[in-house]
């Protein structure tokens, strides 16, 4: 993690951030909530933290990178419970209120103490490796279609298809840990529209008649995610005349996709000329977002990342970490979209929508 004192505000919020920006979407409490008791919401979260140790406990002791791991394990799942129960207790504690950002900190900052650097390591490069021997069929299949317009809404579907791998959900981990996902057939079996948010018939409008200077997207997890529903609609954007900057995590959390394993991705993907299926990348850039969890303060970014974004003109953030947990409400100075799938029911309960609705968010911004 880049120190403290190197990490600035993402330059296209709406200013003053201090008044105008919040990270977090969902308010656990309200400044009338007793701050000695915790609220029924903060409860509910801590809930949901707490039954996922197991499935982070069960990936930590199968880490060949750290001795000992099944005890280190343990010791992870022990220190993480106390805390979340304390937190039930008193709020206060342990750096609270609570918020998603300070839990997910909290479970990073015991794994990482304890040596435990990147426990989905494994599984990541299994789905990339998988998702790499796709790209070509998921491309060659919306090249094939000739209407810009539906094609765009088949590459948003492929976002959505793809942001289904995430093992930072507890029913998702165990569905994957059966079966594997088929990328294909879950761009056929989305729920159907409208979604919870739905402004997909607007930027339809908007991609038919509008183009980008420059779109900052800030991704979220490996395999299918990236790869075959990010780098798609990336390559679009190319195509059309956009320069794309990719800003992926600093640091491992979860199966989310760090800076140094997308330029790994990428160089594997690319020809020899360094074209992307026949696209040119001169214009992509992947950047370093400073950031080291699966949510993100855009109060806190890296400076790499606010020089190149600075004169961006569309701000995409993907995933339910970065783009309906934190940042749904954002504000910028340009046009945004936000687009991710709900796999938590507490999300879905806050949204008043369904377990694996999407989420797609498009906000413009008349110049």
């Amino acid at each position: 993690m880049e120190s403290a004192s190197e990490l600035v505000a993402f330059p296209l919020l709406t200013t003053p951030i201090e008044s105008n920006y919040r990270a977090c979407t969902i308010p656990y409490r309200f400044p009338s909530d007793n701050p000695r008791k915790p609220t029924p919401t903060e409860i509910a979260w801590i809930d949901l933290f707490l039954n996922s140790i197991p499935s982070f406990k069960k990936r930590a002791e199968s880490d060949a990178s750290v001795s000992d791991a099944p005890a280190k394990a343990e010791t992870f799942a022990q220190r993480y419970s106390e805390i979340l129960e304390d937190l039930k207790k008193d709020p206060e504690s342990h750096g609270g209120p609570p918020d998603c950002i300070l839990l997910c900190r909290i479970r990073e900052q015991i794994l990482r103490e304890l040596g435990f650097r990147d426990i989905f390591k494994k599984v990541k490069d299994e789905e990339n490796a998988k998702a790499i021997s796709l790209f070509e069929n998921v491309v060659d299949l919306n090249d094939a279609i000739e209407d810009e317009v539906k094609r765009v809404e088949n590459l948003v579907r492929g976002i959505f298809a793809g942001n289904i791998f995430d093992l930072g959900s507890a029913q998702l981990a165990e569905v994957f840990s059966k079966d594997g996902m088929s990328f294909l057939a879950s761009c056929q079996n989305l729920v159907p529209r409208p979604w919870v948010i739905d402004d997909l018939d607007t930027f339809k409008l908007k991609w038919s008649k509008k183009s980008w200077k420059k779109a900052v997207i800030f991704v979220d997890n490996s395999g299918a995610d990236v790869i075959l529903g990010i780098l798609p609609f990336a390559r679009e954007l190319l195509r059309r005349g956009t320069q794309v900057v990719l800003a992926a995590n600093d640091m491992p959390s979860i199966n989310d996709v760090t800076y140094p394993e997308l330029i790994e991705i990428l160089a594997k993907l690319q020809d020899n000329h360094g074209k992307l299926k026949g696209v040119d990348t001169t214009n992509l850039f992947i950047a370093n977002s400073g950031n080291d969890l699966p949510v993100i303060d855009l109060s806190s970014v890296s400076q790499e990342l606010a020089y190149l974004a600075s004169d961006a003109d569309l701000v995409i953030l993907e995933g339910m970490g970065r783009g309906i947990e934190t940042n749904l409400y954002a504000q910028f100075k340009c046009d945004s979209l936000k687009i991710g799938m709900v796999k938590h029911p507490e999300v879905a309960q806050f949204l008043g929508g369904r377990l694996y609705d999407c989420v797609f968010k498009y906000n413009e911004v008349l110049g």
